[in-house]
């Protein structure tokens, strides 16, 4: 059996990605915050899958969390031949209302951290010639939103990271793909106290689907996976339309809802 590890594993999308890797038969190594929650999430996926799970309490947004996970990333006696950098924290204000100390976290997670695994596990599997590498971002990646916090910025550098990576590490066998949805039906905009109330159905997205979907595309060496024809399309709008005319749009949204 191969080795995969992933992050944020204890709900959502990390805890989809854990699922579908059991269903493959791989063992795997589940990362969180929550000790408790970890050791639960291992003992069903165990049962269920009678695959081998081990588990690593760590705070990613800590230098000492990040070098826990990448002690184990380059365990050369049991290779990870696929990482998941799924953990990642988004912010309910705007740039102007949240701490400092906020947005240095959000950056630590969702930059720092990604960078740091990526690297302690593609050195290796560059040296065995193939191994994989999922880095969830968003579709708010491909532009400015509004109210306008660091989220966006976080989730466009895993964008082009995992692009330029990819770009570099497939001459030596290695994958890289950054998985990029809309609103997905997890605990994330719960955790940031982030109303959801006038989202319309249509827009959310299921885990398990979107996490399918981002595992053929990665097997089909895209560098970008959009889950839904839905987001495809919002995504290709946001990416590619006219930015004068996009950043006015997004200035409209920005000051309409600060006018509420």
């Amino acid at each position: 059996m191969t080795t995969a590890l992933v992050t944020g594993a204890t709900a959502g999308l990390g805890a989809a990605f854990a699922r579908a890797l059991a269903a493959e038969r791989r063992d795997l190594v589940l990362v969180a915050r929550d000790a408790e929650r970890l050791a639960a999430t291992a003992a069903e996926l165990r049962d269920r899958y009678s695959v081998e799970v081990e588990v690593l309490p760590a705070d990613l947004a800590s230098a000492e969390g990040c070098a826990q996970v990448e002690k184990r990333l380059a365990d050369v006696g049991q290779p990870v031949e696929l990482l998941v950098n799924n953990a990642g924290i988004g912010l309910r204000d705007g740039f102007l209302e949240n701490p400092i100390e906020d947005e240095e976290r959000m950056l630590a997670l969702n930059v720092r951290a990604v960078m740091r695994l990526t690297h302690a596990a593609v050195t290796g599997m560059a040296s065995r010639g193939h191994g994989d590498v999922v880095n969830v971002a968003s579709v708010a990646g491909f532009g400015p939103t509004a109210p306008g916090s660091t989220y966006s910025a976080t989730k466009a550098w895993v964008i082009t990271f995992s692009e330029s990576v990819h770009l570099t590490l497939r001459q030596h066998g290695v994958r890289v793909s950054a998985v990029c949805p809309g609103f997905v039906r997890t605990e994330f905009h719960s955790r940031a106290s982030i109303p959801t109330a006038d989202i319309p159905d249509v827009l959310w997205l299921d885990a398990d689907t979107v996490v399918r979907e981002a595992l053929a595309d990665l097997r089909r060496g895209r560098p970008t996976s959009v889950p839904s024809v839905r987001y495809k399309v919002l995504g290709g709008i946001v990416r590619y339309a006219p930015r004068p005319l996009f950043l006015r749009v997004i200035g409209r949204a920005a000051r309409s809802v600060g006018r509420r």
